[in-house]
């Protein structure tokens, strides 16, 4: 029932910019934070930068300055906006939601996207 799709990405060069989305479709469920996380090959995932449903952010140190996550509650969506990207900006994105989940209890769940990937060109 909950589905996470990522756009954007793709090749971008450095110093450029880059612009992910993620719609959420949530059913009868409801989103709680949201962000951005990504995976470098033979790396851990790390996250980017994530937003509360209230609007609060946090970034991680690599991307403070350069990165702006913002949302739209009404369309369960979340944005990237990433400028003067660099080669080690290079990942797999994945989205991730917290849903607060109603069937039996009512519970928080974690949920992810595939994936989109984002090659920075030097």
């Amino acid at each position: 029932q909950v589905q996470l799709v990522e756009s954007g990405g793709g090749l971008v060069e450095a110093g450029g910019s880059l612009g992910l989305s993620c719609a959420a479709s949530v059913g009868t469920f409801s989103v709680n934070a949201m962000g951005w996380y990504r995976q470098r090959p033979g790396e851990q995932r790390e996250l980017v930068a994530s937003v509360s449903r209230s609007g609060v952010s946090v970034y991680a140190d690599s991307v403070k300055g350069r990165a702006t996550i913002s949302r739209d509650n009404a369309k369960n969506t979340v944005y990237l906006q990433m400028n003067s990207v660099n080669p080690e900006d290079t990942a797999t994105y994945y989205c991730h939601a917290v849903i607060v989940v109603k069937l039996f209890r009512t519970h928080e769940a974690d949920f992810w996207g595939k994936g989109t990937q984002v090659t920075v060109s030097s």
